[in-house]
């Protein structure tokens, strides 16, 4: 019996080998050798194809109507970016321009933006209209500007999603991407263009790469694997920071870096390094990078991990203490990275992290009007201040403040990309795209061609993730396989087919995908995804609290105060924001005393008979859904001005025992969401779950 082995070791592949990837059988008599690209398990559809609806629009709305959708007017770095002939740029990396370019590419689109789309269609124009005779892309172009890589890769990004969407700028852009791979490869080869941000940041290029091989080739796989290859061993050896052998385990500002590779503790290099495994394992086909992948996501967030589901990194990794900061573009680099690794690995755990990312930490680090963001946020965050002394060792004191660029302005630039790359990677096709995926659960519109010319479209209603049910409508040209994920929370899940009998939850338990199969014409799935209050342990004997996708937080009263207004626009303000209520609360930890509320059940329904959520919902007040717990005053002190030091363990109570109310983490500014834990009786009663009215 033949067995298949892998022949060639990565190590092997360093860049001026000039091997082709290669397999071979053992007792067999023969060698295969393959120069190929490993597919993924699922495939993305093309932007467009899948929109928001319901909530999930008005919230992208939102975004469109904040300082995103208004950059190009009167933010320097976008408006008079030197991408497109200004001056403006924040540093040699630059990163700006394309970073803009690749989140309002489908900002635009998702919304039918008219503006938006002709400021990244003059944006798309004026790069490949300048591109050098060396095949060069970027600002740097007639200048005598180093050229180094990692500036390009938004930018490719955006240029993809563009031909995805409008096909006719295929040739004119695959064209360019070709001309910079024979240019990077040569590069590559020199030594040239990669610096120590380069150097982390590879597995982006590659990602590019993997595009054109899949979609694009044009006679030219051996260079794009050649090139993928070169880029691997151009930069940080993510198998070994990722390793158990040398993944730190707390705050690294004290350690040192073992490969003297500092940025390689960096949470937003880290966040877009979970991408690397994976894209080295489609051009290896080697299973231990896989299972390294799997490892450095589960490492991650042991050690780093939030109950927000973003990981702590402030500048750098940065341990478990609520106190310490993530930075936003850490949460929207880590929500695409995850959408990547389902695709090549399909294993439930991404995908209910990313979710859990886009529902709680995103959010939670913009104002609801998204005018104003920070820098980092905290699990506990007493106050948004310029704080003294500061709590972050690598970055400034301003890092939580809300505001147009505090500390950095990178994640000015860089977070619109988080909820058009969440809307877009919700739904994806198998490979031999006859089937449909719906993997990030909430409201969705999707028109879409399967095999065959299937023509589908699926509309999803729902308050997800403030409800619990989703009404899918699916009309379909042909019988196709609708899979639909089903989270790892769930308990007692099940769907109706078509008003018919009811189906009991049975997901696969390694993609955590649930097969309908759908015919032709009009199908209606009802699914409930039931779920319970659950209790997270975090450190020093403190409790978070969640129930289905929502980490839930005291909601801190809070008083704003406009400290800085930018000249040229009059909404883009940094706000200092102080708590004008208590927070010093013990919790009493048995899920069994927590009681869930849904007020959506209690308002009036629209004409439609739905209930249309506030606007924007996540805000103080707006989300319908809450969790009363027993609490009571405790003594905890301050840190500095203003933060909070750990949750004290054991606390005493000082003053009577009353209910408080958490909300959804992603609709507080200031918050308790990692609660001491106080000594009750022994439970008397149990709350009865399955009474809680379900609502769409």
């Amino acid at each position: 019996m033949c067995r298949w082995l892998f022949a060639l070791r990565l190590e092997a592949l360093q860049p001026n080998t000039n091997v082709r990837t290669a397999w071979s059988t053992k007792n067999c008599g023969t060698e295969v050798l393959l120069s190929t690209v490993a597919p993924k398990k699922f495939l993305p559809l093309p932007l467009g194809d899948v929109r928001p609806v319901g909530w999930l629009h008005d919230q992208l709305q939102v975004q469109t109507a904040g300082v995103a959708g208004h950059m190009h007017e009167f933010y320097e770095l976008v408006s008079k970016s030197d991408w497109i002939g200004g001056h403006s740029y924040y540093s040699y990396l630059e990163e700006a321009g394309s970073y803009w370019f690749n989140a309002m590419v489908p900002n635009g689109i998702l919304m039918n933006n008219t503006i938006i789309n002709e400021k990244t269609q003059v944006f798309l124009d004026y790069v490949l209209d300048n591109q050098d005779s060396t095949g060069w892309l970027g600002p740097e172009v007639d200048t005598d500007k180093p050229r180094y890589l990692w500036g390009r890769y938004p930018f490719f990004f955006g240029a993809i999603q563009m031909v995805e969407f409008k096909p006719e700028h295929t040739d004119r852009v695959v064209t360019a991407l070709h001309r910079f791979v024979k240019l990077a490869n040569k590069m590559l080869r020199d030594g040239a263009g990669v610096e120590k941000w380069a150097a982390t940041r590879w597995e982006d290029f590659v990602l590019a790469l993997q595009w054109l091989y899949d979609f694009h080739p044009e006679g030219e796989e051996e260079l794009l694997l050649d090139t993928m290859k070169r880029l691997k061993w151009s930069g940080v050896p993510w198998e070994k920071i990722f390793s158990e052998e040398y993944f730190p385990t707390g705050p690294v500002e004290n350690l040192t870096n073992p490969f003297g590779l500092e940025l390689s503790w960096h949470g937003v290099n880290m966040a877009e390094g979970l991408k690397a495994l994976p894209a080295t394992y489609r051009f290896t086909h080697n299973q231990s990078d896989i299972d390294a992948a799997n490892l450095s996501w589960d490492l991650m967030f042991k050690y780093h991990g939030r109950p927000s589901g973003a990981y702590a990194a402030d500048e750098m990794l940065a341990g478990l203490e609520a106190v310490r900061g993530t930075e936003l573009c850490l949460v929207v680099e880590a929500m695409f990275s995850g959408s990547y690794l389902y695709q090549v690995i399909a294993d439930l755990k991404y995908a209910d992290r990313v979710e859990r990312m886009a529902y709680n930490a995103l959010p939670a680090t913009l104002t609801a009007d998204m005018w104003g963001r920070q820098y980092l946020q905290q699990q506990n965050q007493v106050a948004a201040k310029n704080m003294s002394p500061n709590p972050f060792p690598e970055d400034g004191p301003y890092s939580n403040v809300f505001g147009l660029e505090p500390n950095y302005p990178c994640c000015t630039v860089n977070f619109p990309q988080g909820w058009p790359k969440f809307i877009t990677n919700a739904f994806l096709t198998t490979p031999d795209r006859k089937g449909l995926v719906q993997l990030y659960l909430g409201p969705f519109e999707v028109h879409t061609s399967l095999f065959e010319n299937n023509q589908i479209q699926v509309v999803v209603e729902t308050l997800y993730p403030f409800g619990d049910i989703l009404n899918t409508t699916i009309i379909a040209a042909k019988p196709f396989a609708y899979y639909v994920r089903v989270p790892s929370w769930v308990v007692g899940g099940y769907m109706t087919l078509n008003v018919g009998e009811r189906i009991e939850f049975s997901p696969d338990q390694g993609t955590g995908l649930m097969q309908v199969l759908v015919g032709e014409g009009v199908t209606n799935i009802l699914m409930h995804f039931l779920a319970e209050i659950t209790i997270e342990n975090r450190p020093h004997g403190s409790v978070a609290i969640h129930r289905g996708p929502l980490n839930y937080a005291l909601d801190i009263p809070r008083s704003e105060k406009v400290i800085a207004q930018d000249p040229r626009e009059p909404h883009a303000v940094d706000l200092q924001i102080d708590p004008v209520g208590a927070w010093e609360y013990a919790i009493d930890a048995h899920p069994e005393r927590m009681s869930f509320h849904n007020e959506a059940e209690f308002n009036p329904r629209n004409a439609e008979g739905q209930y249309k959520l506030p606007s924007p919902i996540f805000d103080s007040g707006k989300p319908p859904v809450s969790i009363a717990v027993t609490a009571c005053p405790i003594k905890w002190p301050l840190a500095g001005d203003m933060f909070v030091t750990s949750p004290p363990e054991n606390p005493e109570c000082f003053g009577r025992e009353r209910t408080i109310s958490l909300i959804p983490f992603g609709a507080t500014r200031l918050r308790i969401s990692e609660f001491p834990v106080f000594i009750v009786d022994e439970v008397e009663g149990v709350h009865d779950f399955s009474q809680e009215v379900l609502i769409i």
